[in-house]
């Protein structure tokens, strides 16, 4: 599965002799005419090809996730590591590699260029000395759904949407209803009740329609479903349209750039429905084809709330898919979503990696948010907070060694999750 992986991102660029000159000529008339090097979209599983041109959601033949892909023998010959010191400091540094057509404005914040922060205090005293945290909370609306959701709502518009609706458990729906707002497009959040209330004033104060829904982001997803055809709502879920993923991967070019592209030796992401972690394994890919990095790649570890751990529970039965979580709950809203479109791909990427999978408890996320704030001045989400637990239990089993290098990304603001906080 790890090679078959890898080759839905090379299969484009690798030419016969014979076809080698029409099919450059052809692309570089293309990436000419659009002032982009995306060529086409294709289906994460079964491999069909499918165009850009027109709004797209999951593959019209297996309804599984698309990714673009990219001429990168084409893009590599301007796109460049020395290319990158001279430009703004955004995600929108990478655009050779990003879907939206060079003429097409963004619909942008100033989101990415997020630091890589070094947690020396924090390490030390579990004794790592090389461990940083990726912090998402310094992004537009607090969070990194910022990036997935700029890129997704700039090509939503160049494409035509004008109704845009999202299932969020809280950060996604915020995200949506600034880039909506700022894109002057409708938004439509569709929220379980009890999300956090900063989220809900959030997306109302941005302008959103919002709904709340008695269940999970899954039943709202539904919701969504059932009344999107009616309504002419084009449907921004998690991997159920393929550009939030692109703005997600930049994760990944950042972090190779700041770490003088060379890749760390694990990588924790908190994860609910994955996009940053698929992502992340998307951009080392396309790096390694331009000749930025190497073959090596980080070990990528899961990191769930016990109380909804679907690909923990996956990964640790040996299963190619994940089952809908039963009854699921945590604090941690961003991790809670029993069910994710992108299972398949998440498991194949622990694997590939030699990585793994780990589960936290709510009471541990909330005592160690402050033992990160008290040492390292952040004020991190509970989702960022399991990160740095899941770092002590994976310690402790000999999976991580301290000599190693490691990142943990923050995903959000404690701010957003004072009701989290109240009792403690």
């Amino acid at each position: 599965m790890a090679s078959r992986y890898r080759e839905l991102f090379r299969r484009p660029f690798r030419r016969d002799a014979e076809n080698n000159t029409r099919d450059a000529c052809a692309t570089l008339k293309d990436a000419l005419h659009y002032g982009m090097f995306m060529t086409h979209l294709t289906c994460t599983a079964c491999g069909l090809r499918h165009e850009w041109e027109t709004l797209q959601n999951l593959c019209t033949a297996c309804q599984k996730p698309l990714f673009p892909v990219y001429d990168l023998a084409a893009a590599g010959r301007v796109f460049t590591r020395e290319a990158l010191a001279t430009r703004e400091k955004s995600l929108w540094r990478y655009r050779e590699v990003l879907p939206l057509p060079a003429d097409a404005e963004p619909v942008s914040l100033g989101e990415g260029g997020t630091p890589l922060l070094r947690a020396a205090r924090f390490g030390d005293r579990l004794g790592v000395s090389s461990l940083w945290v990726k912090d998402e909370a310094q992004n537009p609306t607090q969070s990194f759904k910022a990036r997935g959701m700029a890129v997704a709502v700039s090509m939503a518009k160049h494409l035509g949407a004008t109704k845009l609706a999202v299932p969020t458990a809280g950060n996604a729906g915020g995200a949506l209803a600034a880039y909506a707002a700022r894109a002057g497009l409708e938004a439509h959040i569709f929220m379980p009740r009890d999300t956090p209330r900063a989220n809900i004033i959030e997306c109302r104060e941005l302008g959103a329609q919002v709904v709340l829904i008695d269940g999970l982001i899954t039943d709202c997803g539904a919701e969504i479903e059932r009344r999107k055809g009616a309504e002419g709502w084009f449907e921004m879920s998690t991997l159920k349209e393929p550009y939030r993923v692109e703005g997600k991967k930049t994760l990944g070019y950042e972090l190779a750039e700041q770490l003088g592209w060379v890749l760390p030796d694990v990588i924790l992401y908190p994860t609910g429905g994955g996009t940053g972690l698929i992502g992340m394994w998307k951009a080392f890919d396309e790096m390694e084809v331009l000749g930025w990095i190497g073959s090596a790649r980080p070990r990528m570890f899961s990191v769930q709330a016990s109380g909804c751990a679907p690909i923990v529970r996956a990964f640790e039965a040996g299963e190619k898919t994940a089952a809908e979580f039963p009854n699921a709950h945590t604090c941690a809203s961003g991790l809670r979503v029993p069910k994710a479109v992108g299972d398949f791909l998440m498991l194949d990427i622990l694997r590939a990696s030699k990585g793994g999978a780990v589960t936290v408890d709510d009471e541990e996320m909330i005592r160690i948010t402050r033992e990160v704030g008290s040492t390292e001045g952040l004020f991190v989400a509970p989702e960022g907070a399991a990160c740095f637990a899941a770092l002590k239990s994976l310690l402790s089993t000999g999976q991580i060694a301290r000599e190693e290098s490691v990142v943990i990304f923050n995903t959000g603001s404690g701010i957003k999750y004072l009701d989290c906080y109240s009792a403690s």
